[in-house]
């Protein structure tokens, strides 16, 4: 099984509320490669050496980069440094022979692992064929269509893979509704299949926002991850009837977290099954942008 990164427990004297903890450590898989940031290697592979360091290393999870992109990541890497090993999650491309050529080569280095790959699959034929070529200390997430069938997420679940999801993207239409997202979560968890989310999730709680950070970039509401993470929990618990709603809401006022569980929208979460959650079922999500999701998450004075 891939190597797990270390929950660090946050250095700061006041410590967060322990369902928050536990619903946010080693959540935000830092992907500042891809748009709307997208970050040059140097940039990028700087960025991650520092939020390593950081006040909130706790929240980080794996560096995500195309596989086809590992040589100039190495290049980049060297000039950092760095004092641990860093898991890294590539993304598979069209030739699939010359990723995975690179991936083995990649490691055996000592001071990075790919250790997860995110490719898309649309047919159980497609899943086996992956399935066949990647090593057994490798995570795989398969990205679905949206509306896949059971079929196709219990072939993923059974093969020991996990699904990945898009939450959002850089036009209005690209943003899967409530109900779409609802519908995901709870045909995961009835499967019982971890998955990760992609794209959009840059603040906390469902808000309007502009989808890119140009000047004159679309807006349109975006979800949050508190409501999706918290949503997940719901679903991985059974409880279907809450996630469409908390999915739905952006009053920041609803939130409480505290050591023993955590309130949204009047459902109640203990703590406990948000960790189990969080280790079994609802794994991360990528995001171009780590600051974001941090800053906001202080000007809700969570952090």
């Amino acid at each position: 099984m891939p190597t797990k990164p270390a929950i660090v427990e946050p250095p700061n004297l006041t410590l967060p509320a322990a369902s928050l903890r536990a619903l946010l450590a080693n959540l935000i898989d830092y992907a500042g490669l891809f748009p709307p940031a997208g970050l040059s290697m140097p940039n990028a592979v700087s960025k991650y050496a520092d939020y390593l360091k950081g006040e909130y290393a706790w929240v980080l999870g794996r560096f995500v980069l195309p596989a086809s992109r590992l040589s100039e990541f190495a290049q980049a890497q060297s000039a950092i440094q760095p004092s641990t090993r860093w898991g890294l999650s590539c993304l598979l491309g069209s030739e699939m022979d010359s990723d995975f050529s690179a991936i083995r080569q990649f490691n055996d280095r000592d001071d990075a692992v790919v250790d997860s790959i995110e490719t898309k699959a649309e047919t159980i034929e497609q899943v086996s064929r992956m399935m066949a070529r990647v090593p057994e200390s490798m995570q795989v997430y398969f990205e679905v269509p949206s509306g896949c069938p059971f079929e196709l997420i219990s072939a993923i679940q059974k093969r020991g893979a996990r699904v990945k999801i898009r939450t959002g993207g850089l036009v209005p239409e690209s943003i899967p509704p409530d109900h779409a997202v609802a519908s995901a979560l709870l045909k995961f968890a009835s499967v019982r299949v971890a998955f990760k989310a992609t794209a959009g999730l840059h603040h906390p709680l469902r808000c309007f926002k502009p989808l890119t950070y140009e000047p004159n970039a679309p807006a349109a509401t975006m979800h949050g991850f508190l409501n999706v993470f918290l949503a997940a929990a719901l679903a991985y618990q059974g409880t279907s009837a809450k996630v469409a709603a908390i999915l739905d809401s952006d009053r920041a006022d609803q939130l409480h977290f505290g050591d023993g569980e955590a309130q949204f929208a009047e459902v109640t979460i203990p703590t406990d099954q948000i960790r189990i959650m969080r280790e079994r079922f609802a794994i991360s999500f990528g995001s171009c942008s780590f600051e974001e999701p941090i800053e906001d998450l202080r000007a809700l004075r969570l952090l």
